[in-house]
């Protein structure tokens, strides 16, 4: 499916990493993602500056950069998953004028199962691999003992992310949902039954 173009929204915790990666692997595309994208453009010369600038002030990479960064990358694409954006209704705008979706898919994931989910995370320290306290627990007893809870993954911090992410992004959402474009995925159950729920939708 080159030159196929799905983006792909949900909150954090709802699986967009691993949906993605499913995605790409079925359908031979890129995936593209605001971070990945920012780390490989960093020199990238902007009338607002380098990604790097910002990126090595602490400082948020404004729009108009990412928009610029974002739009290389995409042009780049031999097709592709995009996640991490848009996140306010400025960027959707800019979206729909650098390129053309094919499928808006959001993974509806309500915020209790959220906050188990993000909150359950650990990663081992030594090789920087991801488990699950309840979904996946690794088998070796010596790297159980070692995994730890990133902090942003405590509870106070995650429901602040999540809040924050309702803030931003609700409208963005709304934004495609009134245009008729948003595809709402049930994004509980297991990775499996996820990625067959949206391969029904795509391929309906």
């Amino acid at each position: 499916m080159a030159d196929y173009h799905i983006l792909l929204l949900g909150p954090p915790g709802a699986g967009k990493g691993t949906q993605a990666a499913k995605l790409c692997e079925k359908y031979d595309l890129d995936h593209v993602s605001t971070g990945d994208a920012l780390r490989a453009n960093k020199e990238m010369e902007t009338e607002y500056g380098t990604p790097r600038s910002f990126m090595e002030a602490g400082e948020l990479v404004p729009d108009e950069v990412v928009n610029e960064v974002l739009a290389a990358a995409l042009e780049e694409a031999n097709g592709y998953v995009l996640d991490g954006y848009p996140r306010n209704l400025d960027q959707v705008e800019y979206l729909d004028e650098a390129t053309e979706l094919d499928d808006v898919i959001f993974l509806d994931v309500d915020r209790e199962t959220l906050v188990e989910r993000l909150t359950g995370r650990r990663v081992d320290p030594e090789t920087g691999e991801n488990y699950h306290v309840e979904f996946d627990i690794p088998e070796d007893e010596a790297v159980r003992e070692r995994l730890i809870q990133r902090e942003d993954d405590e509870e106070d911090v995650v429901r602040e992310r999540l809040e924050v992410y309702e803030e931003n992004t609700e409208p963005v959402i709304q934004q495609y949902r009134e245009t008729g474009e948003l595809i709402e995925i049930d994004g509980t159950g297991t990775p499996e039954e996820v990625f067959d729920r949206i391969i029904d939708a795509i391929e309906e």
